[in-house]
């Protein structure tokens, strides 16, 4: 694949240097394989797995794994290990390799000495069963769609309903003491209050900072989707209608509350989707550069990018109407108060080529990010729009694996999703 994209793009030799760093970065420095079969995936210079993150970093091999075995195992296993921890506690966010009690564990939550750190955040549901979908639709393999994986599945949907109502059901609290605000919920760890909607709540977004409003829209539209694939999954691997049922009873519900609850009217853009809403009035109204975004809604699956108000949002995240995209001498891109001001995302610049139509967009969008590497040939986390030099993170798994997606897909290389692709 190396060898192909390096064809794809003589003109830029820097884009398959980058490339080329980044795979192996993933797999040499992120990438464990377990003694029980299973794969730890550290998400880099912290040494915990993320469940979001840990899909994220593998979703590029996708595209070989078919042709791989070794890929498609590494990727097996990565799910089988994600069930394991979703069993294990499916409101944290971050695991350790071991009952090794490392990590937040001051925490005032349900800490378990298994979990590095238990911010609830939707997204980490959504990317194990997503992953868990594309390794069988990309290798055709249904030896990671076992019982447990069914247990997980049911568990995901148990919490979903059960943050359908928030303030009447819920038994997840979260506080973390000397720390800024974006890092702990607030009403003694129930965070903001919500109204019902049909969405379900989330306390954090997945840049792991605090929800202002409890019902992130992107997160819900990718659970609309990952409901959508678990159905699948459920009727034509498992057998298992019930499930399947179940499933798509709440991606209705959750879709139907995303339709009457976040969509609202902008001065200059019409209608838009909100990036959060709390079911009593108040919307939050900008994009952040992690995934789930809104940015992303055609990457995640939830509508085209012709859908015409996934149109007008684009517009407006794109601009300065959106608090979080910064313009600099550099680069101008979408940054995220989990960074400094002014901080732009690689994350983000790729997800705005993955999500363009117009291919000479896509390979502006990657030149500029080989232009503000700081000479490092790896991306980072975010850089100040006025000085690349002046970084976050020397590396960061997610944005190389980031950077990968957006050059495969400028070089016709995707992750197959059943009769159709998706950007990868």
């Amino acid at each position: 694949m190396v060898d192909r994209v390096a064809a794809a793009t003589q003109a830029h030799p820097k884009l398959a240097r980058i490339f080329q760093n980044a795979l192996l970065n993933t797999l040499q420095t992120t990438v464990r394989r377990m003694e029980d079969g299973t794969t730890f995936v550290i998400t880099g210079d912290i040494p915990a797995m993320w469940l979001r993150d840990s899909a994220a970093q593998v979703r590029p091999f996708l595209a070989l794994a078919a042709e791989a075995p070794e890929l498609a195992d590494m990727i097996e296993g990565l799910v089988r290990r994600q069930m394991d921890c979703i069993l294990q506690d499916p409101y944290a966010n971050a695991f350790n390799d071991g009952p090794t009690g490392k990590g937040h564990q001051d925490d005032r939550t349900e800490m378990s000495p298994w979990l590095w750190e238990r911010k609830y955040e939707i997204d980490s549901l959504c990317y194990p069963v997503q992953l868990a979908y594309l390794q069988w639709k990309n290798t055709g393999r249904t030896a990671h769609l076992t019982p447990s994986f069914a247990e997980a599945a049911r568990r995901i949907l148990a919490v979903w309903r059960t943050e359908q109502h928030h303030e009447s059901q819920s038994p997840y609290r979260f506080e973390r003491t000397d720390c800024p605000p974006t890092d702990t919920l607030t009403r003694d760890g129930r965070g903001a209050p919500v109204g019902y909607t049909g969405m379900t709540w989330s306390g954090f977004r997945p840049s792991d900072d605090a929800c202002a409003y409890g019902y992130l829209v992107p997160a819900n539209m990718f659970a609309v989707v990952a409901l959508r694939q678990l159905a699948e999954m459920a009727r034509e691997v498992l057998g298992d209608e019930r499930l399947a049922e179940e499933a798509d009873a709440l991606l209705s519900e959750i879709d139907e509350g995303i339709r009457a609850h976040a969509i609202v009217e902008h001065p200059q853009h019409g209608r838009i989707f909100a990036y959060e809403t709390d079911g009593l009035g108040a919307h939050g109204l900008m994009d952040d550069a992690n995934v789930p975004s809104l940015l992303s809604i055609p990457y995640l699956g939830y509508v085209s990018a012709e859908d015409p108000v996934y149109a007008n949002t684009r517009r407006f995240v794109l601009s300065s109407a959106n608090p979080y995209y910064y313009e600099g001498t550099a680069a101008r891109g979408i940054g995220s108060p989990h960074t400094p001001e002014g901080y732009v995302w690689p994350i983000a610049l790729a997800m705005q080529g993955l999500t363009a139509t117009d291919r000479t967009e896509k390979l502006r969008l990657l030149l500029l990010m080989a232009d503000t590497d700081a000479g490092t040939e790896m991306m980072h986390e975010g850089f100040s729009a006025d000085d690349p030099t002046v970084y976050s993170r020397p590396w960061f798994s997610w944005a190389n694996m980031m950077f990968c997606e957006l050059l495969m897909d400028y070089c016709g290389i995707r992750v197959a999703v059943h009769d159709r692709e998706v950007r990868a």
